[in-house]
C-alpha cells in the first residue's frame, strides 16, 4: 500500500469512477467518489422537500441540514470490493444514479457551502492516500496531489456509456434525454462561479473516447512507472 494521492477530474460520464476504482484496487488504496457525495446530498434534498419538483432549492434549509449533521455520508467497501456510498444507514449507490438526481445535482454542487462541506469530508477521508475523482479535485480539493489526470470524451460516447450503465443496473434509459443532460452538465460545471470545472495546469489529459478501461490502465502504468516506480498491471 502507498500513500500516493491521485486526483482524477473531468467531464461527466467519462468513466472517471470506473477508472479510479481499478487504480485504487491495483494500488490497494481507498477510492473516494466526490460526485457520489454531491449526488447523495441532492437525493437527501429531493426526499426532504428541500429541492422542489421544479428544481428550486431552499438553500437555508439545506445549509442547516449540513451544519446540524443531518446528512451523514460515508463510504463502505462492499462484498464486491467496490466503494459504496451511504446516506445514514442506507446504501444509496444506485439511487444516486437515477435521472431525478442527475437533473438536480449540478445546481446543488455549485453552491459554495455544499462544496465546502464535501471538500472537508474528502480531506478527512483521503489525506493518507487515495484515488479520488470529481470535478475540482486537482484544482480545489487536493491541489498538491501527486498525480492529476483530466478525463475527456465525446458527448455522444459518454451518453451511450451512461445508457449502458443504467440498463445494466436495471434502470430505464432514454439516450436523447441522457445526451441532453450530459451537455447541460458540461456547461453548468464549467461555468459555475465557485470552483468551476477546469483542467489543472499540471494535469495530464486523457481522451478515452476510443479507449477501453484496460487500455487506460496501460496508459497509466507507463506514467506511474516513470514517476513513482509503481505499477497497476
Amino acid at each position: 500500500m502507498t500513500d500516493i494521492i491521485i486526483a482524477i477530474d473531468g467531464l461527466s460520464s467519462t468513466g472517471k469512477g470506473t477508472f479510479a476504482k481499478r487504480i485504487a484496487s491495483a494500488l490497494d488504496i481507498p477510492y473516494l467518489d466526490s460526485g457520489a457525495m454531491y449526488r447523495a446530498i441532492t437525493l437527501y434534498g429531493l426526499r426532504s422537500g428541500i429541492i422542489e419538483w421544479n428544481g428550486e432549492i431552499d438553500q437555508h434549509a439545506l445549509q442547516e441540514a449540513l451544519l446540524l449533521n443531518r446528512v451523514e455520508l460515508s463510504f463502505v467497501k462492499g462484498k464486491d470490493g467496490e466503494s459504496r456510498i451511504f446516506l445514514g444507514d442506507e446504501d444509496v449507490s444506485l439511487k444516486v444514479r437515477e435521472m431525478d438526481v442527475a437533473r438536480n445535482v449540478s445546481p446543488v454542487s455549485a453552491i459554495p457551502f455544499v462544496r465546502n462541506f464535501v471538500d472537508e469530508q474528502l480531506h478527512r477521508l483521503g489525506s493518507k492516500g487515495c484515488v479520488m475523482d470529481g470535478r475540482d479535485i486537482g484544482t480545489a480539493v487536493f491541489p498538491n496531489a501527486d498525480l492529476k489526470i483530466f478525463m475527456v470524451a465525446d458527448a455522444s460516447v459518454r451518453a451511450r456509456r451512461r445508457v449502458l450503465q443504467m440498463e445494466e443496473s436495471g434502470q430505464k434509459a432514454d439516450y436523447e434525454e441522457i445526451l441532453k443532460n450530459v451537455q447541460e452538465r458540461d456547461f453548468q460545471d464549467s461555468h459555475r462561479a465557485f470552483h468551476p470545472l477546469r483542467k489543472a495546469e499540471d494535469a495530464i489529459e486523457l481522451d478515452n473516447s476510443d479507449m477501453t478501461v484496460d487500455q487506460q490502465m496501460v496508459w497509466l502504468d507507463a506514467i506511474l512507472r516513470e514517476r513513482f516506480s509503481l505499477s497497476v498491471l
